[in-house]
């Protein structure tokens, strides 16, 4: 009789043990969430740099097939209606051309001697940390804020001292 009372009383966890495992998960989640957080943000970002850089190649076929740089991204984007043309080239997808992917928003804006692209989180913090400036150079440029990158801040894979400090 007493080995049957020693096995029913050990069938099982008891509370503490099944609260101090669950305390131990939650610090290992806790510890693991910030890391999680900043890969996730860089891969945001380095697909942000990958959508600047398909964007010059759409540049690129845009002008050697109308002549000119495309004012807006639409104009690189799919047609509304149609077949391909200056107004709709199809040589974006429609999530791109209308200006968002990912974690990002774009802006592209055209004249005749060049274009700029500026790239910017939909939330600084969450989906980036870093905004993105390019132009007809094909040289892309970043900044570590939330404020809007220009021509004069560090190339991607530079150091972070802005171009005019560099010699």
């Amino acid at each position: 009789m007493w080995n049957r009372i020693q096995r029913n009383s050990r069938r099982g966890f008891s509370l503490t043990e099944l609260l101090i495992v669950i305390a131990i998960i939650l610090i290992i989640v806790a510890a693991a969430l910030p890391r999680l957080t900043k890969a996730r943000m860089f891969a945001e970002e380095t697909a942000a740099i990958r959508a600047v850089s398909v964007m010059h190649t759409a540049q690129t076929q845009y002008y050697s097939q109308y002549g000119r740089y495309a004012t807006a991204l639409a104009e690189l984007g799919p047609p509304a209606s149609g077949s391909a043309g200056p107004s709709g080239a199809d040589l974006l997808d429609r999530e791109l051309g209308e200006g968002r992917k990912g974690g990002y928003l774009f802006n592209l804006q055209g004249n005749p001697q060049g274009y700029v692209i500026s790239a910017q989180p939909k939330q600084f913090g969450t989906n980036g940390s870093r905004t993105f400036y390019s132009d007809q150079t094909q040289i892309i440029r970043n900044r570590n804020s939330n404020e809007p990158a220009t021509a004069q801040d560090s190339e991607i894979g530079s150091s972070d001292k802005p171009a005019a400090d560099k010699k």
